[in-house]
C-alpha cells in the first residue's frame, strides 16, 4: 500500500509540476528537479534510491524507443559523422578528462575508478536539451544532433564504464578493443533481428491494438536479447526503434501508426518528467551519506565542482574541434561560407546530463573507496549542468541570434510536397476513371473526391500570407462552423446516449466518427489563426530542378499592386494574390472562388507566378509543380 501511495503521489507531482512549469513558461525538467530536492527534505517523504536496474532496463529501453522511432532515419544518415564524433568520440575524450581532474583532485582514488567516474559523467541526456530546444526554436539540424548523439552516447558510455571497472581487475588493451566491437556490433545485430521479426510480423496485423501491445515488447525485447550475448542493449534498442520507424508507413496501418504516435508520446513525456523528479528526490540522502565522508568538505566541494567545469569545458573544446578540423573544415558546399561559430557554440552548451549519468554512478561497486563522494559527483553534474545550461540555453541562443526554424518556409514546403502527392493520386484517379469508361462513375465520385481534395489542400496554402489580416480565410471559416455544428452534433448524440435507447457500441461508434473530424480540423486551427504569417523566398526548389523557378530573368511589375484586377471586374473576392512574373498580371490564388492565377496560366502559358502577399517573394511553377 505504502509503494502504490508514493507511486500515485509521484504521478500527481509530475502532473502538477509539468503544469505548473508551462504556467511559469519554465522548462519541466528543471522545476521538477528542484520540488524533488524540496521535497527529499519534507517529512513524511520515503528515502528515494534509484537504482541501477530500474534505470538501464525499465526506463532506458521505452525512452531510447520513443525517441527513436520518431527520429529521421534520413536526417540521421545526414548528420551521421557528427553525431558518431560526439556519441563515440565527445564520450572517450570527457571520459579520460574528467578522470584526469578526478585522480588529480583526489589522488587516493585508483585511475581506473577516476575513469569509471569520467565514464558515468560523459554522456549528455538530450531529453532536456530537446525540450528546451524545441520550446525556444532551436534550429532544427541541431535538434537532430542532440537527439541522435543521445541516442547512441549512453552505450558508449556504459561501455567505457564496464571496461573501467574490469580494469580494476586487469584488463588488455585487445581486451578493451574486443569488448567494444562486441557490444556495439551485437547491439546492431540484435536490433536488426529484432526489426526483421517485428516487420514481418506487422505486415500480417490488422489490429491497431494489437500493434501497439507489440510496440510495448521490442524495446525490451531488443535490449534483453543484446544483453543476452554481452552486446550493448542500448545501441540494438536503437537500431530496432530507428528502422520500425523509418518503414512505419510501409509495414504498420494509418491507424497503427496514429495509435503508436500517440501512446508513445504520452509514455516518453510521462517516463521524462518522473526520471527528472526522481532524480531530485536523491538529494536528501546523498547529502546525509557524504557528511560521514572522512574527506573534508572542501576537497568534495572542489571535486564537484571542478568536475562540472570540466565536463562542461570539454565538450566546449571537443565541439569545435571536430566541428572545424574533422566534420567540415573547408567552407559549406551550399553557401560557400565557412560555417558561424555560433551554432558549435550552442551545441557545446546544449550538454546537459540526465538519469543514466545517475543510474551509472550506483553501477560502482559498494566497496570502492569513497563511493558516496562520486555518488555527489554525478549528481551535482546532473543537476549543475541542468540548471546552469539549462536555465541560460534561451539567453544564448537569443544572444548569438541563431535562426529558429521558419515556420512560413516549412508551411510552404508542406503544401509543395502535398501538392505534388496530390498530382499522383490524381493521376491514378484519372487513369481508373478512364478504364471505367464514359458510364463508370455515375455517381460523380471522381468529383467528389477531387473537391475534397482541394479542399485539403487549400487549408494547407492558406497558412501563408498576412497572419495580421482581419479576414478569415474559407478554411477558417469553415473550421469555425463546422466546429460549431460539432459541439451540436455531439450534444445531441450524448442526449440521446442518456435516454437509454440506444445501444452502447452504437453511440461510441458515432461519437468516435465526430472525433476523428473534430481532430482533422485541429490541425488546420493549430496556429493562432490557422496561418503562418509572410514566408522568405526558398534558397532552392523543394521537391526537385526547375528551369523556369532558377531563371534569373527580373520579374515584370505588378499591374495592380494589392488588389486583382479581374476580381474588382466581375466583383468577387480574393483570399491570397499571385502575380505573374512574366507579365505582371495580378490574380487570385486557387483558394479564392474564380481562380485568375490559375486561369492566367493556362490562358497565357506564363509557367511562374510570385506571391503578391506583403513580405513574401517565393515563387510558383504551375507547370512542374514546385515552389522555389
Amino acid at each position: 500500500m505504502e509503494l502504490a501511495l508514493f507511486i500515485v503521489a509521484l504521478a500527481v507531482g509530475v502532473l502538477v509540476g509539468s503544469a505548473v512549469a508551462a504556467r511559469l513558461d519554465v522548462p519541466a525538467p528543471l522545476l521538477l528537479i528542484a520540488a524533488g530536492i524540496v521535497a527529499s527534505y519534507a517529512p513524511g517523504v520515503p528515502e528515494v534510491h534509484l537504482e541501477p536496474e530500474v534505470v538501464l532496463l525499465g526506463l532506458l529501453p521505452p525512452l531510447l524507443y520513443a525517441a527513436s522511432i520518431s527520429t529521421s532515419l534520413i536526417d540521421f544518415n545526414a548528420n551521421r559523422r557528427a553525431i558518431l564524433l560526439l556519441s563515440v568520440g565527445l564520450v572517450a575524450f570527457t571520459t579520460l578528462g574528467v578522470g584526469v581532474v578526478v585522480h588529480a583532485v583526489l589522488p587516493e582514488i585508483s585511475w581506473p575508478i577516476a575513469f569509471a567516474i569520467g565514464a558515468v559523467v560523459a554522456p549528455p541526456d538530450a531529453v532536456a536539451a530537446t525540450a528546451i530546444g524545441r520550446r525556444i526554436g532551436l534550429p532544427r539540424r541541431l535538434v537532430t544532433i542532440l537527439e541522435g548523439e543521445s541516442l547512441l552516447n549512453d552505450a558508449t558510455a556504459l561501455v567505457a564504464l564496464r571496461t573501467a571497472l574490469a580494469a580494476t581487475v586487469g584488463v588488455t588493451a585487445l581486451e578493451v578493443g574486443l569488448d567494444f566491437l562486441l557490444a556495439a556490433g551485437g547491439g546492431v545485430l540484435a536490433g536488426l533481428l529484432t526489426f526483421v521479426v517485428v516487420a514481418k510480423a506487422r505486415h500480417r496485423i490488422q489490429d491497431p491494438v494489437f500493434d501497439t501491445a507489440v510496440s510495448f515488447v521490442v524495446p525490451f525485447a531488443a535490449y534483453l536479447l543484446a544483453e543476452e550475448f554481452h552486446a550493448s542493449g542500448v545501441v540494438a534498442v536503437v537500431v530496432a526503434g530507428l528502422l520500425l520507424g523509418h518503414k512505419a508507413p510501409i509495414i504498420q496501418t494509418a491507424q497503427s501508426r496514429l495509435a503508436e504516435r500517440t501512446i508513445w508520446r504520452t509514455i516518453s513525456w510521462v517516463l521524462e518528467n518522473t526520471v527528472f523528479l526522481l532524480i531530485g528526490l536523491q538529494a536528501q540522502w546523498l547529502f546525509a551519506d557524504v557528511a560521514e565522508s572522512d574527506v573534508p568538505a572542501a576537497t568534495i566541494a572542489l571535486t564537484c565542482v571542478a568536475t562540472l567545469v570540466a565536463v562542461v569545458v570539454l565538450r566546449m573544446v571537443w565541439v569545435f574541434f571536430a566541428r572545424y578540423l574533422l566534420v567540415r573544415p573547408g567552407p559549406d558546399p551550399e553557401t560557400g561560407h565557412h560555417p558561424s561559430w555560433r551554432y558549435t557554440f550552442l551545441l557545446g552548451w546544449a550538454g546537459m546530463r540526465g538519469v543514466v549519468t545517475l543510474a551509472a554512478a550506483f553501477v560502482i561497486p559498494v566497496d570502492v573507496p569513497d563511493r558516496e563522494i562520486l555518488l555527489l559527483v554525478a549528481f551535482t553534474v546532473v543537476a549543475g549542468t541542468l540548471f546552469l545550461q539549462g536555465l541560460t540555453l534561451p539567453w544564448v541562443a537569443r544572444r548569438l541570434q541563431v535562426p529558429p526554424p521558419d515556420p512560413a518556409a516549412d508551411a510552404l514546403a508542406r503544401a509543395t510536397l502535398l501538392h505534388q502527392a496530390t498530382e499522383a493520386g490524381l493521376a491514378v484517379l484519372d487513369e481508373r476513371l478512364e478504364e471505367a469508361g464514359a458510364d463508370g462513375d455515375p455517381h460523380d465520385v471522381g468529383g467528389t473526391i477531387r473537391r475534397r481534395i482541394e479542399q485539403r489542400n487549400f487549408a494547407v496554402w492558406e497558412q501563408l500570407g498576412d497572419p495580421d489580416g482581419d479576414h478569415e480565410t474559407p478554411t477558417q471559416t469553415y473550421a469555425r462552423l463546422r466546429l460549431e455544428m460539432l459541439e451540436a452534433e455531439r450534444g445531441k448524440v450524448l442526449d440521446v446516449r442518456s435516454e437509454g435507447n440506444v445501444p452502447h457500441e452504437v453511440v461510441s461508434e458515432v461519437l468516435a466518427m465526430l472525433d476523428v473530424e473534430e481532430s482533422m480540423l485541429d490541425v488546420v486551427t493549430s496556429n493562432e489563426d490557422g496561418r503562418v504569417g509572410a514566408g522568405r523566398r526558398a534558397a532552392r526548389n523543394v521537391g526537385g530542378l526547375c528551369d523556369d523557378l532558377t531563371d534569373d530573368t527580373p520579374a515584370a511589375e505588378p499591374r495592380t499592386p494589392g488588389e486583382c484586377e479581374d476580381c474588382v471586374a466581375e466583383g468577387t473576392q480574393w483570399v491570397h494574390l499571385r502575380v505573374c512574373i512574366a507579365c505582371g498580371k495580378v490574380g487570385c490564388c486557387d483558394s479564392s472562388p474564380e481562380r485568375h492565377a490559375t486561369r492566367h496560366f493556362h490562358r497565357e502559358g506564363h509557367p511562374v507566378i510570385q506571391s503578391g502577399e506583403q513580405g513574401e517573394d517565393w515563387r510558383w511553377c504551375f507547370v512542374h509543380h514546385l515552389t522555389g
